[in-house]
């Protein structure tokens, strides 16, 4: 009997010491769990650095796609269009994908101020107004005309202009042999100086730099009524005289500036 109750504390002791072994086995796997669950910091931190590199490479790529040279309201240069006398390029809303013709162009030979200088996809381009951009590569660097450059192509403008003395007047005709008034100005600017001032007086009145009346030169462009949208024009050639396409009873003629009959606006071309 002695004997089988120390048996009996023995297996008693052991019973309790695996139980105690079993739930300290438990206690620790639960801790782990608990620990891996508390403390995500690895898995997001991976996750993050792994947007962060996504972000870095898709605003390297943006970069190499549209890279801002200047950005400034001010003039930062000029230029000169180059491209095929009597046309012009497109000017469109915006260098990006997706832009739009602005259904107006800048025509060969014309200057225009740059505002600002962008590379989109390879290719530059100019805003030269709001909303305004051109192709870079249809530019050359301007460079101011002298003095007598100029007058050569004001004289060469004033012989062809003469040259038409005579001719009919018919509305709607560009020449050679007929003429209304904005059809003669770019007949004569387009053949004599190789510059597209557009078709109608609507348009050229927009065209070179205003001048005032008491500063006139030949070769410069005079203007009838509103200041914005003028119903006539003829070219200025000296010692106040012009010539203009003048109506179907007279055609073509010289005349003398009078305060009868005063232009409204004069713009410098050359």
């Amino acid at each position: 009997m002695e004997i089988n109750k120390n048996l009996l504390k023995v297996s008693a002791a052991t019973a309790l010491a695996v139980t105690a072994l079993v739930a300290q086995n438990t206690t620790v796997k639960a801790d782990d769990a608990s620990q891996s669950s508390s403390n995500p910091t690895t898995s997001q931190s991976t996750s993050s650095d792994a947007q962060s590199q996504s972000d870095q490479a898709a605003q390297t790529s943006q970069t190499s796609q549209d890279t801002t040279q200047v950005v400034s309201n001010k003039v930062i240069k000029k230029v000169r269009i180059n491209y095929v006398p009597g046309y012009g390029i497109n000017i469109w809303n915006t260098y990006k994908t997706g832009r739009k013709f602005t259904k107006v162009r800048a025509q060969h030979n014309t200057v225009w101020k740059v505002y600002q200088m962008v590379t989109y996809k390879g290719h530059k381009w100019y805003r030269v107004g709001t909303g305004k951009w051109i192709m870079a590569k249809y530019t050359k660097k301007y460079t101011q005309k002298g003095k007598k450059q100029a007058s050569s192509t004001a004289a060469a403008v004033v012989t062809l202009l003469r040259a038409q003395l005579g001719k009919k007047y018919v509305w709607g005709a560009t020449g050679p042999n007929s003429f209304d008034c904005s059809g003669l100005t770019s007949y004569v600017y387009s053949k004599a100086a190789g510059i597209n001032i557009t078709r109608t007086t609507y348009t050229q009145v927009n065209q070179g730099k205003r001048v005032s009346m008491s500063n006139l030169e030949p070769g410069d462009l005079l203007f009838w009524g509103s200041a914005s949208a003028p119903y006539h024009v003829g070219i200025y050639i000296g010692g106040g005289q012009y010539i203009h396409a003048a109506s179907p009873s007279q055609g073509v003629i010289q005349q003398s500036l009078s305060s009868y009959f005063y232009p409204s606006v004069a713009k410098r071309i050359l």
